[in-house]
């Protein structure tokens, strides 16, 4: 088959759906258009092809190729007209929700939860014989929340088998319905002990639709993941995405199957960590949710954060957060009861914007910590697997610690990319940049970059097919990089020297508590080097040079001597100050 010269992506979403058409010029794949359309899983259209067609009839008039005829995709065009391939992505039949079980929480559980949510779900609950619910109020979640599948797992192979046996007797008493798809079966995917497959399908096979793949955990010092997800993704087409109206219309266009939009993502970012070699930071804050996914050392993880949002989950970022936490990055002052009040209009008028500065700041502190909670959330997960326990009995699997040491390493990263409504539309690149600045506080260098138009589904499914061409139209249309931030860790004295940055014949002296934004063009490349004083470490060792070389973005290199872990004033006044201060820095207004 010939190499592809022309694509069509869609990514059908739960309330709008984006096409964007894909050209190979001079032996470089690149975007062309970007069309879209609302989703039509609804009443009165019930197809979700309909919003399909919509979008790509804007990426029609916008290219001027003609790629429909009579309401049907041209699949095998010529140079003018039609398209070579067509992929898809889709969440418009609700997501996947899940809900995950094991024997231990803090490990069995923990490995079902890192799978299910590497494969895209939204894990409603994890349920473990410790985790301190007495069983019928667990019998009684597991009945009430009616997930789209449970993914099983305990035991390590050749261990017993009694203690896995309890979580199977556990979901037959539950018996849980499936939330889409009347009279069918739940699907139970069993990744456990593979001496008690024949326990769980004796008691849960009759009621349950039972799948059986290899153990997550077959030995204390090892997980193995991808057998789980590849069958969570298999049974998403299957069970979950087959529901949404006009699904087996389009599974029938696609070149390749469907891939489930927060998978897809999680494909792009695996890619390009492995394409370029670098660890990366990703994240794509929703309404109703964030998402976070990372890759350091080759090793990806994803996590969701199902209750942080900025429009219908902006009060549970009130309540998680509390309103000192988002007061405290807003350079004005502003009163507790007040602040409540805005971001409970925002949740009962979720679709509304910002229509003065100050509603924008606001918004943007809140930004900051739903961000900094996601992240927080991620790093309990990412995580290395605790040593090889050498007794297996349950008594010391149930005292075993949990987890080992997080796998994000801030000082290894390399980029952090931001997506989502608040950072990729924030009015100004400036103010994007700096609210990952203050949620993530990224140590030594680091590239921030965000997503333009939001096409990182769509290329994660052409990663699948195209890994090349993905990787191109990701770095040279999708990625905007916003520039370098060097940030040394450690704390001083306001004002004393934190470190000199020389660029070329320039020196640049940054003093402690300062922000320093340094123009440095789009594409141009600059190497530096870094010299800290004795109490920062930029990477090499407390007081130790790094010399590196840095690429340009739109904002420019930024030197943030604010010190890590980041502490601001806590008088009132200071705070407002110190804030203004930074605001400024980036060339930005307050709104106070």
């Amino acid at each position: 088959m010939p190499e592809p010269k022309t694509i069509l992506a869609t990514d059908c979403g739960s309330t709008t759906t984006k096409a964007i058409l894909i050209k190979k010029r001079d032996g470089e794949y690149r975007l062309v258009v970007r069309g879209e359309a609302p989703t039509t899983v609804e009443a009165p259209f019930d197809d979700v092809t309909v919003g399909v067609l919509n979008a790509v009839r804007e990426v029609e008039e916008l290219s001027g190729r003609k790629i429909l005829d009579d309401g049907k995709l041209l699949i095998g065009g010529s140079d003018s007209r039609g398209v070579d391939i067509y992929l898809s992505t889709s969440s418009a039949g609700g997501g996947l929700q899940m809900t995950v079980a094991g024997v231990v929480k803090a490990m069995s559980a923990e490995s079902a939860e890192r799978a299910a949510l590497g494969a895209g779900a939204i894990v409603v609950d994890v349920i473990a014989i410790d985790d301190g619910r007495k069983e019928y109020q667990k019998v009684r979640r597991i009945r009430e929340l009616r997930p789209d599948m449970i993914l099983m797992s305990g035991g390590t192979d050749g261990g017993a088998i009694r203690q896995v046996a309890e979580v199977a007797e556990m979901l037959r008493a539950a018996n849980p319905k499936p939330r889409l798809g009347a009279g069918l079966k739940l699907p139970v995917i069993y990744a456990g002990n593979k001496d008690a497959r024949d326990a769980v399908s004796q008691t849960i096979g009759d009621l349950l639709d039972v799948r059986i793949v290899d153990n997550l955990r077959p030995s204390m010092d090892m997980e193995r993941l991808e057998p789980a997800r590849e069958a969570i993704h298999e049974i998403f087409l299957q069970h979950v995405m087959r529901q949404a109206p006009g699904y087996e219309k389009l599974s029938s266009w696609v070149s390749a199957g469907i891939m489930s939009t927060p998978n897809a993502v999680g494909k792009i970012i695996q890619t390009i960590a492995e394409k370029f070699g670098i660890n990366v930071l990703a994240v794509d804050i929703g309404g109703a949710t964030t998402d976070v996914f990372s890759v350091f050392g080759g090793v990806f993880n994803r996590t969701v954060s199902a209750n942080l949002g900025m429009s219908y989950s902006i009060c549970n970022v009130l309540a998680e957060a509390k309103t000192h936490n988002i007061l405290r990055w807003l350079p004005f002052e502003m009163d507790h009861a007040d602040l409540r009040n805005r971001l409970r209009n925002k949740m009962i008028r979720p679709t509304t914007i910002p229509h003065t500065l100050a509603d924008l700041r606001i918004e943007q502190a809140v930004a900051r910590e739903a961000l900094r909670l996601a992240f927080e959330h991620h790093k309990t997960l990412a995580r290395a697997l605790t040593g090889v326990q050498q007794t297996r009995t349950m008594g010391d699997i149930l005292d075993q610690q949990a987890g080992g040491k997080t796998l994000v390493d801030l000082m290894k990263l390399d980029m952090i990319v931001g997506s989502g409504g608040v950072l990729s539309h924030a009015p100004r690149r400036q103010e994007a940049a700096y609210m990952m600045l203050d949620a993530y506080q990224p140590q030594g260098v680091t590239m921030l970059a965000v997503d333009s138009i939001f096409m990182m589904p769509q290329l994660g499914v052409l990663s699948t097919e195209l890994p090349d061409a993905a990787a191109q139209v990701f770095e040279r249309d999708c990625l905007i990089k916003l520039g370098p931030a060097i940030a040394p860790v450690g704390t001083g004295k306001e004002g004393d020297l934190c470190c000199s940055v020389k660029i070329g014949e320039k020196r640049i002296d940054a003093k402690f508590g300062t922000i320093t934004v340094v123009p440095l063009p789009v594409d141009a490349r600059e190497e530096i080097v870094i010299t800290p004083t004795r109490k920062f470490d930029v990477g090499e060792g407390p007081g130790k040079s790094l010399t590196t070389t840095v690429e340009g973005g739109v904002v420019g290199l930024i030197i943030d001597a604010r010190g890590r872990p980041l502490a601001l004033p806590s008088d009132e006044n200071n705070r407002i100050a110190k804030l203004s201060e930074w605001h400024k820095a980036f060339g930005l207004e307050t709104g106070g």
